[in-house]
C-alpha cells in the first residue's frame, strides 16, 4: 500500500540477530550512540507516488550512489526520542506527535516532503515491536530512536529532489554524559554562532550540528563540555548549547530560557519543562538574557542555578561557564534544587512512575 496516512510494514526479520549473550554484555555498558539493534526501518518517496515501499528489515549499510542529492545539497532533517521501560513491564514514548510535528516542520524548512504522523509513530512501533529485547534496565538507560530523512535521488543541481529516503534506527544507551548527572562546563564561543535569524535555527537538519562541531571543538580545548552560542546579530544574547536549550534559575524562583525566534531549536523536553516548572509555582518567561547579564547575576547571587535540557541529556546543571577572559561559577558549582527536581519529576512521568495528566507518555507496549 502507497501513500496516504497508513502504510502497511514488510516485516523482514534479521536472518542473523545479535545473540542474547552478546547482546547483555552490550547493554552492561552501551555508552550513548555506539551500540545498535538488530533491525531499522526504511520508507521511500518519489514524486507523483508519495511514499511507498515501508520495511522493517535488518540493520545494513545504505546504498547510494555518489550523485545522490544529500551528498552535495544537504536536504536531510532528523528527530531523537527515547524508548523507556515503564514501572509496569510495558514501554513508552515521551510526547512522539510532538516529534512528528517537528519532524515535519524542518522538513518544510529544507523543502521536503512531509511524513504523515500516523506513519512517523508506526514506524517507532514497528521498529522498537521488533527490537525491545535492546532496552536496557536502569534509570539512564534507554532506547534512543533515530528518524531520519534525506534526499535519494541521483541528480546534480540545486533544486528540492524528488526521491527520499526516511529511515528509523535505534541505539541503546546510558547516560548522555560520562559520569552520570553532575554539573558540566560550558564555554561561550567567541568566534562562532549557531544561527542567523531567516536561516534554518528552528530546524532539526544535519548542517546545523555540522556548523557547530569547530565550536564544540573550540570548548573542548578549553576544558568545557559544551558550547553555548550568542546571537548572530549583537553576539550578546544567549541562544543556546551546541545541542540543548538552556535555562536559568533566580533567587526569587523565576525560571527564565531565551525565546524562539527562529534561531533556537523548539525543544520538546524544553516546552515540557516550562509546563512543569509553571505548575510548580515558579513565574516562568521566556525572554533575551544577555551573556553580561548571566555574568553579573551570578556574580552577584541573583542567579541561583543554570541548566541544559534535551531529549539525550534530559536536564543537566550547569556549573561552570568560561570565555575568553575568564570564567565564573554558578551556585556553588553543585546541582540546584530546581533543576535536579525538575529532573526527576520529568524522568518519573516518562517512565511511568507518578500521573500523566498531560497525554505525554505514549505507550507502545
Amino acid at each position: 500500500m502507497s501513500g496516504g496516512d497508513k502504510l502497511d510494514f514488510e516485516i523482514r526479520p534479521n536472518p542473523a540477530p545479535v545473540s542474547a549473550a552478546d547482546r547483555a554484555t552490550l547493554l552492561a555498558d552501551p555508552g550513548f550512540g555506539r551500540v545498535f539493534t538488530d533491525h531499522m526501518v526504511t520508507i521511500r518517496y518519489a514524486d507523483g507516488k508519495g511514499w511507498y515501499d515501508p520495511r522493517v528489515e535488518a540493520r545494513a549499510p545504505i546504498p547510494m550512489d555518489p550523485a545522490s542529492a544529500v551528498l552535495h545539497y544537504a536536504q536531510e532533517v532528523f528527530e531523537g526520542m527515547k524508548a523507556y521501560r515503564s514501572v509496569d513491564g510495558g514501554v513508552t514514548l515521551f510526547r512522539p506527535g510532538a516529534n512528528a510535528a517537528r519532524l515535519n516542520t524542518s522538513a518544510q524548512r529544507l523543502a521536503m516532503p512531509s511524513l504523515p504522523a500516523p506513519v512517523f509513530l508506526d514506524s517507532l512501533h514497528r521498529l522498537v515491536e521488533i527490537d525491545r529485547e535492546w532496552i536496557p534496565e536502569g534509570e539512564d538507560g534507554s532506547l534512543y530512536l533515530r528518524p531520519f530523512m534525506f534526499a535519494s535521488e541521483v541528480f546534480l543541481g540545486v533544486r528540492p529532489a524528488n526521491e527520499y529516503l526516511y529511515c528509523v534506527i535505534a541505539s541503546p544507551v546510558g547516560a548522555y554524559f560520562s559520569g552520570g548527572v553532575k554539573p558540566v562546563t560550558v564555554w561561550v564561543s567567541p568566534n562562532y554562532t549557531r544561527a542567523a535569524p531567516g536561516g534554518t535555527g528552528a530546524a532539526k537538519c544535519g548542517g546545523n550540528y555540522a556548523a557547530s562541531l569547530a565550536a564544540q571543538a573550540e570548548a573542548i580545548e578549553a576544558g568545557c563540555d559544551q558550547v553555548v552560542f550568542l546571537d548572530a546579530v549583537e553576539q550578546r544574547y544567549v541562544d543556546e548549547l551546541g545541542g540543548m536549550n538552556v535555562f536559568f534559575v533566580y533567587d526569587d524562583g523565576t525560571v527564565v530560557t531565551p525565546p524562539l525566534t527562529g534561531t533556537i531549536l523548539p525543544g520538546i523536553t524544553r516546552d515540557a519543562i516550562l509546563t512543569l516548572a509553571a505548575e510548580a509555582g515558579h513565574r516562568v518567561e521566556e525572554r533575551p538574557v544577555s551573556f553580561a547579564d548571566w555574568q553579573s547575576d551570578a556574580a552577584g547571587g541573583r542567579l541561583r542555578e543554570v541548566f541544559a535540557c534535551g531529549t539525550a541529556a534530559v536536564v543537566t546543571p550547569i556549573g561552570q561557564v568560561r570565555f575568553p577572559d575568564g570564567e565564573f561559577t554558578i551556585g556553588g558549582g553543585e546541582p540546584g534544587e530546581v533543576t535536579m527536581g525538575l529532573r526527576q519529576q520529568l524522568v518519573d512521568i516518562q517512565r511511568g512512575k507518578v500521573a500523566d495528566p498531560h497525554g505525554w507518555v505514549h505507550r507502545l507496549l
